[in-house]
Parts: C-alpha cells; sequence; structure tokens
C-alpha cells in the first residue's frame, strides 16, 4: 500500500509569481500534482514542470467545475494515493479561499496537511495601487468582508465602514448596487470615497477610483470583470496615493 502523501494549502498570492514566498514558489517547482483555482495567474502554474498534472477546480458565479465537496474528496483521494498534492490558491488560502474546509476535511480523513500562506488580494492589490489600507491620517481599522454570499442584504454591516474606516470588500462586482444601497441604508454617506481594484498585482490593473453612491454605475460603465475589489474609505482618496498611482502609470 502507498505511503500517504501531503496535501500542501499554498497561496499563489495576487497573480505576480515574483510576489510568491519561497516555500510556494519550490513547493509549485517540484509538484508531480497541483490543484489550483480559476484565480491563479498562468504566469504562477508556469512555473510548474513540465510533467506535472494540473488540475483545475475554477469556480464562477452559479458555475462551479467541482462542488466543494468534490474538491475536498479529491484532494484526500489522491494523497491517499501516495501522492503530495500542491493546491494552489489565489491570494492567502485562509482568506475567503475556504482554505480551513480542506484542512479540515484532511485531518478528519487523517491525512497530514500544511498551509503555506500567501499575500492577500486585498494587500498585493492594495500595495500595487499605492493604497494604504491603514494610515494614521485617515484609517486605523480595516475590515474584509464578502460581497458574493447568501443573505447579503440580511447581514449588519453596520459601523465596518466611516471614519477612520477602511472596508475591502471581495467578490463584489455582481452585487455593487445591493452593496452601495446597503451600507448607505446603514448609514454610510454617499459621497465615501471608493476604489475599485480590477486584476491587482498584474500587468493589466486597473484602478479605478470614485464615490459610494456611483459605484454601481462605475462598474457598469466600465465593465468591470473579476478578479476585483472593492475598497471603501478617506485611503482611496488621499492625494499622496493617488498623485503617486498617476506617476506611476506616466511611467509604464
Amino acid at each position: 500500500m502507498a505511503q500517504t502523501g501531503t496535501i500542501y494549502l499554498v497561496g499563489a498570492g495576487p497573480g505576480d509569481p515574483d510576489l510568491l514566498t519561497l516555500r510556494a514558489a519550490r513547493l509549485i517547482e517540484r509538484a508531480s500534482l497541483i490543484v489550483h483555482d480559476g484565480l491563479v495567474d498562468p504566469a504562477v502554474l508556469e512555473l510548474a514542470r513540465d510533467d506535472a498534472t494540473l488540475i483545475s477546480v475554477a469556480k464562477q458565479r452559479s458555475n462551479h467545475t467541482l462542488a466543494q465537496e468534490g474538491i475536498n474528496a479529491l484532494l484526500v483521494r489522491e494523497a491517499r494515493a501516495g501522492h503530495d498534492v500542491v493546491r494552489l490558491k489565489g491570494g492567502d488560502p485562509l482568506v475567503f479561499g475556504r482554505g480551513g474546509e480542506e484542512a479540515e476535511a484532511a485531518r478528519a480523513e487523517g491525512v497530514a496537511v500544511e498551509i503555506v500562506p500567501g499575500i492577500s488580494a486585498a494587500n498585493g492589490a492594495a500595495a500595487a495601487a499605492q493604497i494604504a489600507l491603514t494610515h494614521r491620517d485617515a484609517a486605523s481599522i480595516v475590515t474584509f468582508v464578502a460581497g458574493q454570499c447568501k443573505g447579503l442584504k440580511d447581514q449588519n454591516w453596520a459601523g465596518l465602514a466611516g471614519p477612520g474606516r477602511t472596508l475591502v470588500i471581495y467578490m463584489g462586482v455582481k452585487t455593487a448596487p445591493q452593496i452601495a444601497e446597503k451600507l448607505m441604508e446603514d448609514g454610510l454617506a454617499p459621497e465615501t470615497p471608493v476604489a475599485v481594484i480590477e486584476n491587482g498585482a498584474r500587468p493589466q490593473m486597473r484602478v479605478l477610483r470614485g464615490i459610494l453612491a456611483g459605484l454601481p454605475g462605475l462598474v457598469t460603465a466600465e465593465n468591470v470583470v473579476s478578479p476585483a475589489l472593492i475598497v471603501i474609505g478617506e485611503v482611496t482618496a488621499r492625494e499622496d496615493a493617488v498623485l503617486a498611482r498617476t506617476a506611476l502609470e506616466k511611467t509604464q
């Protein structure tokens, strides 16, 4: 009977291979089996060796290649067959990556699991856009929420955004109208600055700025597509951040 392999839950970061941790890069380069999300940039997958088996379990809204339970079963099955499995996830595996669920499934079946953190989408995209999520003059609190989940309208987001706070919304492109409406109903000013970061830390990155009331129109008019993050708060409108980003764009 083959010795049981190990499942490595690896964060691929926001897209740029240069932002991988050394541990992540080494695991990808030596792996014989990689199970990856759709958000993992092709440039990262190019680091895999030529004979590696790559299995995509990409998820899209209402169109999942494989349900989460099926992914859990796939990882456990391959590890029990004696394979070390690199489970590659965009960003960090424990930030909206369902890494916790996959780790629990592995442990329940007696399979060894190692978690390799990655630069989260929020940190990577904000850095590339030169937006400080916290700033002594603008925000001392930052919150991450998922904008695409069941019961969105019933969730209590009061106090997550406003003076001194930054709110980062993952998976919020499709639900931008509901998000804007919800936050304004909870008391956030319609003129609160927002930024939408599309394809953060990738060559095709776009940074779009506006106000909360205009968020749905901005997403529609600019035809924003995933992966994209919505950042809400004064940090998105700081003059130094906007000028720095403009200067960077002129050099590209």
